[in-house]
């Protein structure tokens, strides 16, 4: 089974639990995190999706074009990694044109894939989907298929499918993008194994009989941020519950991702799904 690798290519003060409590001076650390992961990438021979914010690459456009260059898919992750329910329509639409121009002039094409900022697609925002459409999306991969404080879609299907415009819950045949949700096991209710925080909460061994499990029905999708498999990302002052969250495993995350690559057969979300 070949499995999806991604990467949401942001700066670390812009995750949703740390934005409001950054210093006014900070360093993005940005090449420190990636070139790592790179080389681990290179190491495995494996190709994964970066969905890179447009106001990083538009500060970084020799990195963009470099992982780009070695093989890597390039996905959108919006500009200002705003919420979409932060953005409303007329913002989301403008951050998507002028990502999508960013990213066509540092790789020399259009990105296929998008990811929300805090995979903040559910219902009450689903004209994000025309707007995907509009301008060229072919898959989307932002629906979180449980219910957390801060995202997530419970009813949507854990395979990838097509959502309706009028219900993305629902599977349309003819819908004109694909959803690729992220990985969920479950058990009695779904449990998120993709990625992210529960990739660094969940020992190894649990994250590999998880993958195995879920290979025998369907494809899994891991996501991770640079930042937090970078030992030296800074941390701020966060609310206890927001600390664990956003800090917690940081110092096993690259050598868990590399366990991963060992074991498990990855690819870009855009070969996995046949584009």
């Amino acid at each position: 089974m070949i499995n999806a690798l991604s990467f949401d290519l942001e700066y670390w003060y812009t995750a949703e639990l740390v934005c409001r409590c950054v210093p006014d001076e900070k360093e993005d650390q940005v090449i420190e995190a990636v070139y790592p992961l790179l080389d681990l990438l290179d190491e495995y021979n494996t190709k994964a999706t970066f969905f890179v914010l447009g106001k990083l690459a538009e500060k970084y456009p020799e990195l963009i074009r470099e992982i780009s260059e070695n093989g890597h898919e390039i996905g959108s992750h919006s500009y200002s990694h705003k919420t979409l329910h932060e953005l409303g329509i007329k913002n989301f639409e403008y951050e998507i044109e002028k990502t999508n121009e960013i990213l066509r002039s540092i790789t020399g094409r259009y990105p296929l894939g998008f990811r929300a900022p805090t995979f903040s697609i559910d219902n009450t925002n689903k004209w994000a989907l025309d707007i995907l459409v509009k301008n060229g999306y072919r898959y989307d991969s932002s629906i979180f298929p449980v219910k957390t404080n801060l995202y997530g879609v419970p009813g949507a299907p854990v395979v990838s499918y097509n959502p309706s415009l009028n219900d993305i819950t629902v599977h349309d045949p003819d819908g004109p993008i694909i959803e690729y949700p992220l990985s969920v096991i479950k058990f009695g209710i779904n449990i998120p194994i993709s990625g992210g925080f529960y990739l660094r909460l969940f020992p190894i061994s649990f994250l590999k009989y998880a993958i195995n499990r879920v290979n025998m029905e369907r494809s899994v999708v891991i996501y991770m941020h640079p930042w937090e498999m970078y030992s030296h990302t800074r941390k701020v002052q966060l609310p206890l519950v927001s600390h664990f969250i956003t800090y917690y495993g940081v110092n096993s995350a690259f050598n868990k991702l590399d366990y991963l690559l060992a074991n498990f057969k990855f690819s870009p979300i855009k070969e996995v799904l046949g584009l």
